[in-house]
């Protein structure tokens, strides 16, 4: 739906998380296929680098802006099984019970979600995320029940090639808007630098 313009935007859904690999001798990167993480409640991420002015005749004659990529945190209902074996690196024993292992480093991800719009859905992928382990809290239940969320701090930082993200505007081609979450999208520009297809 080319050329679908919105006014205003709202809501946050559909978020999703795809395992990124990087190839350290070639400095590629690749996806995984995006899984899902039900009952995102909010996200918020703030642009990370510095603004540095550079002073000449008496004035501000130039000034570099470094982009660090973001960081922030999702809000989500309970943070998926899937997501802390995959992403977080617990492991499953032979009972079922998820174990956190001090020596293990989690895994970069893509994170792929939504806003609503009053004409069309905003799609968004931060390519090369990483999340820190979440707190652990709880309370006590008192005349009525609170539905407790758990936050994931993450950081989004730049691609090898510089890509940090990407999203959906009005002139998207509908076959690109429509398969959003069925792969991660590669600018035609770094399809190559990146081994996408």
């Amino acid at each position: 739906m080319p050329n679908t313009n919105n006014k205003v935007k709202f809501g946050l859904k559909n978020c999703h998380y795809a395992l990124a690999t990087l190839d350290s001798e070639t400095g590629t990167v690749t996806f995984g296929t995006p899984v899902a993480i039900p009952g995102a409640v909010n996200l918020s991420l703030d642009p990370e680098g510095d603004t540095e002015p550079f002073y000449a005749d008496d004035m501000v004659y130039y000034t570099t802006v470094a982009n660090n990529g973001y960081s922030g945190d999702l809000e989500i209902a309970l943070i998926p099984d899937s997501f802390r074996k995959d992403v977080l690196k617990e492991t499953e024993d032979t009972n079922g019970v998820l174990v956190e292992d001090a020596t293990v480093e989690p895994e970069h991800f893509a994170l792929l979600f939504e806003f609503s719009g009053d004409k069309k859905k905003i799609r968004h992928c931060m390519y090369y995320c990483t999340a820190a382990r979440p707190t652990i809290e709880g309370s006590t239940t008192e005349d009525s029940k609170e539905v407790q969320t758990e936050s994931l701090e993450l950081t989004s930082t730049p691609l090898p090639n510089g890509l940090v993200k990407v999203k959906t505007g009005a002139n998207t081609d509908d076959t690109v808007y429509n398969n959003w979450y069925k792969s991660v999208y590669q600018t035609p520009a770094s399809d190559s630098e990146n081994g996408q297809g």
